[in-house]
């Protein structure tokens, strides 16, 4: 539970950290104009990314990924925005390092206060969710790394480690692609609807980020296509080596079917040829081999081995 309020000249910018029902009825008390439903979202974890627009201020949901070491997946990280005239209103879990540290820059230096807060709460909102979209970028190129030592290692003969990393890039992947598709939505709401409270010269800064996103997006779907293809890949050289075990094994079973009639006949308790003989056993020992020997060389002339 942290809410902080931060003023330079004619903004205010209120930021709330891991939200209780406290902070939302102080935040009612503070802007007595914002539905009661939207500080209602802004304590659930399971909002979908969404913009509201009323007369006098817009809310805004959006959803940043958050790297979780512990499960090697990105997680959702929701951010709530209330922003009006002369008003900015972040709502988050505290997970997300860019919006943490400029507010804290923000509240420790004049000179970023004067930098980003003395154009309105539109350009502040700007910076905020410029940030929060380059933070995207690490963690897009933390799974193209994962994916070209995937590929270094895919020949290798520990298939079940390699199937185990793409099965954990997939998963990554598929997580990236549902955080970052329905933000551009709301990018592109905010770069072409014209409101009051935020400056039309925004719309081109707005532009920017979208396609900043839009790039983010496609990055997350070239890597889709590519780690599919990998799973491909490695389903083929499973199957390969699959095949090769099996031919081994059907070689050596094919060799043993002479050998185990032979030694099934001369075990049998009746009289047969040279079973008396002090030599037969050597014989018998020295036809199987020829046997043998003679198959191996039929299935390497036929390019069986």
């Amino acid at each position: 539970m942290t809410y902080k309020v931060l003023s330079h000249g004619r903004v205010k910018w209120t930021n709330i950290t891991k939200p209780t029902s406290a902070d939302m009825e102080r935040l009612r008390e503070a802007y007595p104009h914002f539905h009661p439903l939207d500080l209602e979202d802004c304590l659930s974890h399971l909002e979908r990314p969404k913009i509201d627009e009323y007369d006098d201020y817009l809310f805004i949901v959006m959803q940043f990924p958050q790297w979780d070491a512990a499960s090697r997946v990105s997680r959702p990280a929701e951010v709530d925005m209330f922003i009006g005239s002369g008003f900015f209103v972040t709502v988050h879990s505290g997970e997300l390092k860019p919006l943490v540290n400029f507010f804290r820059e923000a509240s420790q230096d004049p000179s970023v206060r004067e930098h980003y807060m003395r154009r309105g709460a539109g350009r502040l909102m700007h910076t905020v969710v410029d940030q929060l979209v380059d933070y995207v970028f690490p963690l897009l190129y933390k799974v193209d790394a994962n994916i070209r030592a995937i590929e270094n290692e895919i020949f290798t003969e520990d298939a079940r480690q390699i199937v185990q990393e793409i099965s954990i890039v997939r998963r990554d992947i598929i997580a990236l692609r549902r955080i970052i598709r329905p933000q551009l939505a709301i990018l592109a709401n905010l770069e072409d609807v014209d409101r009051p409270f935020i400056h039309e010269d925004l719309d081109v800064y707005f532009g920017d980020i979208l396609d900043h996103m839009t790039k983010a997006r496609d990055i997350v779907e070239d890597d889709a296509e590519v780690i599919a293809g990998l799973a491909d890949t490695t389903d083929t050289l499973a199957s390969y080596r699959i095949n090769e075990v099996m031919r081994i094994l059907t070689v050596i079973s094919v060799i043993m079917l002479p050998l185990t009639l032979i030694s099934g006949i001369y075990g049998m308790n009746v009289p047969l040829p040279f079973k008396d003989h002090q030599g037969s056993f050597f014989g018998i020992m020295g036809l199987m081999l020829l046997i043998s020997i003679g198959m191996l060389l039929y299935f390497r002339h036929r390019r069986w081995l």
